[in-house]
């Protein structure tokens, strides 16, 4: 997938403050106020927007082509050229840069959104599973993620400290973040599932967030330091957990040398990690020493709206970028247990082409 044809950027990024419950919003309502504050900060308008491509899930929303309600927010009248992927809205944004890629469109809006509060997403989570060996027994993320954790702690490559430690510092770095559920010094808390605490877990919650694209010239035009996605690749383990090695992911290594992570160093590394122990897995796959910034966001033990926190990771890398504060970013996004399926996009400043 490198290089691409034509030079693609971020150039806006949205999203909502997250919090435990929105009983009182729809998901329309929600998302209402991201996709305003992406389109005003580009000047653009619905109409003026070559491409749009969502993702959310259908299972949260408890209910069939959910998405569709959603377009109440975007407007798709007069008609749009729109698409939709059952994922994080990080695949939905390697549709999108896909897309633009062939030349049919200058711009994307992308956007993703997702309300855990209404029922367990432990269990909803279960529907991701292998159907014939693995869902009928019901194990829910959380367990799956401790199983993953103690592989890690039995083969040597952390301790229940060190993963308090990871909790610790992504809580303490979103405190400059006025989007996060979680910030500050939380308490590490008792086991969810042995060896994983409360703080090791995600928190439970709802939220979105928009990115806008442009390619080439017309990213300049809308933004004073695009954020130029110089690399994205996505890849995915075996279905069955047990013929995977849970303390390496080999399909994040393949996708982050496919998008050119490992030709030079990045300073800033927005990692999807729900779980503390899953952030030692990418650590180790994408050879992240301690002079990178690791989840300055505070990442998603911060805030973790499913379907939007993957998409929030690449948007978050780009606002550094917009801002200043990084000259060459990794961005990843995860979906299913254990690491199943990863992304990994490079964004870097103008400067350095």
């Amino acid at each position: 997938m490198r290089p691409p044809i034509r030079d693609i950027a971020v150039v806006a990024f949205g999203q909502t403050d997250h919090t435990r419950t929105s009983d009182e919003q729809s998901e329309v309502e929600m998302l209402m106020p991201v996709l305003h504050q992406v389109l005003d900060a580009t000047g653009l308008k619905t109409s003026d927007i070559g491409f749009t491509c969502s993702g959310s899930s259908d299972y949260l929303a408890g209910r069939a082509f959910s998405f569709t309600m959603a377009l109440d927010g975007v407007g798709a009248w007069p008609p749009i050229s729109e698409s939709h992927v059952e994922m994080d809205g990080a695949w939905a944004l390697y549709e999108a840069w896909t897309k633009l890629l062939t030349g049919e469109a200058d711009t994307a809006l992308v956007y993703a959104y997702g309300k855990s509060s209404p029922g367990s997403v432990r269990d909803v989570l279960t529907r991701q599973l292998d159907p014939y060996y693995v869902a009928p027994l019901w194990p829910d993320s959380v367990a799956l993620a401790a199983l993953q954790a103690q592989a890690l702690i039995d083969g040597g490559h952390t301790d229940e400290p060190a993963l308090a430690g990871v909790a610790a510092r992504s809580r303490e770095s979103a405190t400059g973040n006025p989007h996060a559920q979680l910030r500050g010094s939380v308490p590490h808390g008792d086991y969810v599932v042995n060896p994983l605490r409360t703080g090791d877990c995600p928190p439970i919650g709802d939220g979105a967030a928009a990115v806008i694209l442009a390619a080439g010239d017309r990213a300049r035009e809308l933004c004073e330091r695009p954020a130029w996605i110089r690399g994205i690749d996505h890849r995915i383990e075996a279905h069955s957990l047990g013929v995977r090695d849970l303390t390496d992911s080999p399909s994040t290594r393949l996708a982050a040398e496919n998008a050119g992570a490992f030709e030079r160093p990045v300073d800033t590394a927005e990692l999807h990690a729900p779980f503390t122990s899953q952030e030692v897995v990418l650590r180790r796959a994408l050879s992240l020493g301690g002079d990178v910034d690791v989840n300055p966001s505070g990442g998603a033990l911060a805030a973790n709206p499913v379907m939007a926190a993957g998409l929030i990771r690449i948007g978050e890398a780009a606002a550094r970028i917009h801002g200043g504060n990084s000259r060459r970013a990794l961005a990843h996004a995860t979906s299913g247990p254990c690491l199943q399926q990863n992304l990994v996009a490079v964004l870097e400043g103008e400067d350095q082409r």
